[in-house]
């Protein structure tokens, strides 16, 4: 662990089932949790860059994860969009897995 890292819990990996993503809310953050098939997990912020939209609200599937607003597209793996109307790229979180803990990487 970094000095210059403070690492919280944010959710329990067995309420995060494969294939799927879920909504935190910790310390002012509004985050999306995502189990992709395979068992990686991923964090991003999960307000659409684009307009205000929780994107957990939307379809997500293969790592990405379209806004139930306008269809935009992220890869959660990188935060990066990937088309219009999306002009700006996801926060993305550094994550840990320990035990059942799912713990994010903030700037410390």
């Amino acid at each position: 662990m970094s000095e210059a890292e403070n690492w919280i819990r944010i959710a329990a990996l067995s309420d995060v089932a494969e294939g799927t993503a879920i909504p935190v809310e910790t310390m002012g953050l509004q985050l999306a949790v995502y189990h992709l098939e395979g068992g990686e997990i991923c964090v991003t912020d999960n307000v659409c860059t684009h307009a205000f939209a929780l994107l957990t609200d939307g379809w997500f599937e293969n790592g990405m994860i379209e806004c139930p607003l306008h269809a935009g597209q992220f890869d959660v793996r990188t935060g990066q969009g990937q088309g219009a109307p999306i002009e700006e790229d996801l926060k993305t979180f550094k994550v840990r897995v320990d035990g059942d803990d799912i713990l994010i990487a903030l700037p410390g």
